[in-house]
């Protein structure tokens, strides 16, 4: 029983922590490795994250007016090289098709890294009049980008993600779909999965191939780099020349439309384990948790067994009516110790024990997830479980946001001297976030990029204009941004 419980343990964070973050997929059983490299499986818990954040985020894109879509995963190799940015950006990623029943195609096919040219191609068949407009689609679908180094649900040869493509009449209208959608992607992250963000537009360097303005959520992971949670990009009329799309609009005058395109991936499970695991395992958010409690029984003695088995059951029936995703874990031949640790290493929100003493007393006793020991564990009468749980559920999502919040918090520092920022990038560490003056060259923001590793993250909207000095070349800065190292 001890070598079982030995191999639940991970490597430390503080050690290694992209070997803990490795071990923790591995060993919560989210994922595991395919044959074909640079790929992975999704096991059933880590399937049911994408799952639940799929659902939500689902419900709160058809909100706005979006409806769901499919198109095909094959894309032309002539589509690809319509838009000239776009390609450019997108060539060394790219999978090609040369060969299909046996026989050369007779033009290559492309394996979709996103879906903007076919997308287009397909509008043009549909845009004809300014009655057409706006025109919102969204898909859930895989995308294939032929990556060379990669690391699970962050950076895989195939991903997961939904990409919202619209079109509209004026430019007023397409930039302002852009920020909804945007404002749609800060609001389910924080509030759904529990991750603090940062957000603004892109720097001209790490803008999206073809768009003429992308905005994007990022967040600081607990090694202290960025990672980029989603993106929303105006194209301007960029992709609407290319494909030759036009509209009569109410003058009856020809006009391409303005868009925008937009989405998010699995990298967002990345974003869920690296932003609240600990040394344990994962702590999952309650929301997007595939088991929110489990029930371990625990006796010793053959003649308690059935008294607390029928009192843990009748604890998982309760939840169950009160829609809460529970466990009854009744494994056989696993002490109670080992069961603990392996929900701790799943992330599962909380824990419910239940002994003999238990049923005598008519409670139960629970552990949450975030917050180990003593500190973290109180009693609950049966009577009232599902009232306990439900609380407690509410109370973990709020504690994890906030502790994520505060490490975020702790770990963004605003700099005025570039030596400063330099050793602060070059120290252990992932360096964490630097919010700048910045000038807005692309001469300071290579040179930051060059000497730190550091890229420009996010420039947030909304600012005041309050003169500074670049951090970089010390001439007047208009607007601040944030510098991270990034995944």
């Amino acid at each position: 029983m001890a070598d079982k419980q030995d191999e639940k343990k991970v490597t430390p964070r503080s050690q290694d922590f992209a070997a803990w973050y490795n071990e923790v997929i591995a060993r919560a059983e989210l994922a595991d490795y395919s044959p074909v490299r640079g790929c992975i499986v999704f096991r059933p818990d880590g399937f049911a994250i994408w799952e639940a954040l799929r659902d939500e985020l689902d419900r709160r894109i058809k909100r706005t007016g979006a409806r769901n879509a499919y198109f095909p995963l094959f894309i032309p190799q002539s589509f690809l090289q319509k838009e000239a940015q776009h390609v450019e950006g997108f060539a060394p990623e790219v999978a090609v098709v040369t060969h299909g029943g046996g026989k050369e195609l007779e033009e290559p096919l492309i394996v979709r890294p996103t879906s903007e040219t076919i997308i287009n191609h397909m509008f043009a068949q549909w845009i004809h009049s300014h009655r057409d407009l706006p025109l919102m689609i969204n898909q859930w679908c895989n995308v294939v980008r032929w990556e060379m180094r990669t690391r699970p649900f962050l950076r895989t040869a195939e991903f997961l993600w939904q990409e919202g493509h619209t079109a509209h009449a004026t430019r007023t209208e397409a930039e302002e779909e852009a920020l909804t959608m945007l404002e749609v992607y800060r609001g389910f992250v924080e509030d759904y999965l529990a991750v603090p963000l940062v957000s603004g537009r892109k720097s001209a360097a790490e803008r999206f191939p073809g768009a003429e303005e992308t905005y994007a959520i990022e967040s600081l992971m607990a090694d202290g780099r960025a990672l980029q949670c989603g993106t929303s990009h105006y194209l301007g009329q960029n992709f609407a020349r290319a494909f030759e799309i036009r509209f009569l609009d109410e003058h009856n005058q020809l006009q391409h439309p303005h868009q925008t395109s937009w989405g998010v991936s699995t990298r967002l499970l990345g974003a869920i384990i690296m932003t609240h695991g600990d040394d344990q395992g994962l702590r999952l958010p309650p929301a997007v948790a595939p088991w929110q409690a489990a029930v371990v029984p625990i006796w010793r003695k053959d003649e308690e067994r059935q008294a607390v088995l029928g009192a843990a059951r009748a604890v998982r029936e309760v939840l169950e009516r009160a829609a809460v995703r529970v466990k009854l874990d009744d494994r056989e031949g696993l002490t109670p110790g080992f069961k603990f640790n392996d929900w701790e290493m799943r992330g599962v929100p909380v824990r419910i024990e239940i002994g003999p003493r238990d049923v005598a007393a008519g409670s139960a006793m629970l552990a949450r997830r975030d917050q180990l020991g003593k500190q973290g564990k109180a009693p609950a009468s049966l009577d009232a479980i599902a009232t306990h749980v439900s609380k407690l559920l509410d109370e973990i999502q709020k504690s994890l946001y906030a502790q994520a919040r505060d490490a975020m918090r702790a770990n963004t520092r605003q700099f005025d001297d570039y030596a400063r920022l330099r050793a602060q990038m070059e120290g252990e560490g992932g360096g964490g976030m630097a919010d700048v003056y910045w000038c807005g060259s692309a001469a300071c923001e290579i040179r930051v990029r060059e000497e730190t590793r550091a890229t420009c993250r996010a420039i947030p909207l909304g600012q005041n204009g309050a003169p500074g000095r670049c951090i970089v070349c010390g001439q007047a800065a208009k607007e601040r941004a944030f510098f991270a190292k990034a995944y």
